[in-house]
């Protein structure tokens, strides 16, 4: 769709005009993002085909649980969508979207959390060889939260769907459950 189809809510009209006119950066558009910018992250490294990502997500407040870690929905929020994002940078012409994100808590989130995305050049070449041969491609990235001191508190996998635009998924009812 395009920034100004009417289907669209204005803000994602709006947002996807200020994206395609570059007058932000992709770092800076990531921090203004509704719910981003909510969460106050703050993106320390991005480079223009998102190969690299680090971002700051902050313990304050309202991110804060009871326990006095990192709420899971704030880790889950921001790592969602940055394999997308970082395929839709890459792989133009395709529906991009999240197919699947596990997340293991290794440890509590005691103090602000660096997000680490790395896109490896063999993923990359394995992707292409894929929507070169069969149109479609659903990659695994792993990537991780990490504490001030630089230990892994929280270890994610995500799976990405790049598919043909206009891409139907079979609509064929769910088999029914085995009788055990």
């Amino acid at each position: 769709m395009s920034a100004n189809n009417p289907r669209r809510p204005i803000g994602q009209r709006l947002m996807a005009w200020l994206f395609d006119r570059k007058f932000i950066s992709d770092g800076r558009m990531l921090e203004f993002y509704p719910p981003f910018w909510w969460m106050r992250i703050k993106v320390l490294e991005m480079d223009p085909l998102w190969n690299r990502v680090r971002i700051r997500l902050p313990l304050h407040t309202f991110s804060r649980n009871p326990g006095g870690s990192m709420f899971g929905g704030h880790q889950a929020s921001l790592s969602d969508p940055i394999p997308a994002l970082a395929c839709s940078r890459r792989y133009a012409g395709y529906e991009i979207w999240t197919r699947a994100l596990h997340i293991d808590f290794e440890r509590g989130g005691q103090t602000d959390l660096e997000m680490r995305f790395e896109f490896p050049p063999e993923l990359d070449a394995t992707i292409r060889a894929e929507l070169a041969a069969d149109g479609r491609s659903t990659p695994t990235f792993e990537y991780g939260f990490y504490l001030a001191d630089g230990t892994r508190c929280t270890h994610i996998r995500n799976t990405v769907a790049i598919r043909p635009r206009g891409y139907a998924s079979a609509r064929t009812k769910p088999r029914p459950p085995s009788a055990s």
